[in-house]
């Protein structure tokens, strides 16, 4: 916890929604925006049932070349004093089948209860998370 008593990790956990950042082998930036679970600084992501315009993901492609990520969760508001983000560095890996799979599953189905009714029925992306970056007004 920093000192002013902004924790940052907790703040990114509870937040709905992020943005995961991929960047292909030559470097072109990608951009989406995810459902999360963390636990243990390691964050879990899976690709679902939503109608998507491919199944060719370009995040998925992009971490095979490349798995170093970041993943950013910001809060906006016009009182200006109340802005803060956090970003958590890391790296990706998929898992298709295994533990990690289904950590994922059961961490995702807990914090989202959209997944009662929408199939988790793709790979999970875990992020060992290397660094935690925030800021605040």
């Amino acid at each position: 916890m920093a000192e002013n008593g902004f924790d940052g990790p907790a703040r990114f956990a509870a937040a709905p929604l992020a943005i995961l950042g991929t960047a292909a082998a030559d470097g072109q930036p990608h951009l989406v925006p995810v459902v999360f679970a963390v636990s243990h600084d390691v964050l879990y992501t899976a690709v679902d049932a939503k109608r998507k315009s491919t199944q060719h993901l370009r995040r998925l492609a992009n971490i095979a070349e490349n798995p170093r990520v970041s993943v950013l969760v910001e809060h906006y508001s016009d009182d200006w004093n109340q802005l803060w983000w956090v970003r958590a560095d890391g790296v990706a890996a998929l898992h298709d089948s295994g533990d990690e799979m289904a950590i994922g599953y059961s961490l995702l189905r807990a914090k989202y209860s959209q997944y009662d009714r929408v199939a988790l029925d793709g790979p999970v992306l875990s992020i060992a998370i290397t660094q935690w970056r925030s800021w605040q007004a």
